[in-house]
């Protein structure tokens, strides 16, 4: 299963989606979270505040999200959090250390934990 983080540290989920301007996409197949792509993008954001919804940006971070489960940040406005869940992408609020936030969305998403066996994961 892959999951996206928006992290401006690299280390640390620290970043609301908006403000993300890149996402680092990880397998979380194998027992362990393994980065494998960055993924570069253009601020959802842009600090307005009738915080009106953005199709171009947004098609443009759903593109790098392709095939990713889910999205983990700390925060992520409503419109978006809907965007994303009509196409089957997860939003999970999350703060801290990347990997035991990947290890949290996995078990939500899985409902197994991280080594489960399952091909769904």
């Amino acid at each position: 299963m892959r999951i996206a983080v928006a992290s401006k540290s690299g280390t640390q989920v620290d970043q609301h989606f908006g403000h993300a301007e890149r996402f680092l996409i990880y397998d979380c197949a194998a027992g362990q979270p393994r980065l494998v792509e960055e993924k570069p993008v253009e601020k959802y954001c842009s600090f307005d505040p009738d915080h009106p919804f953005r199709e171009d940006k947004f098609s443009a971070i759903l593109a790098a999200l392709e095939g990713c489960r889910a999205v983990v940040m700390v925060q992520i406005g409503e419109l978006p959090r809907q965007e994303l869940e009509k196409r089957g992408i997860a939003a999970i609020n999350a703060v801290g250390p990347i990997e035991q936030a990947l290890l949290a969305a996995h078990g939500t998403l899985c409902g197994c934990g991280f080594n489960c066996g399952k091909k769904s994961c």
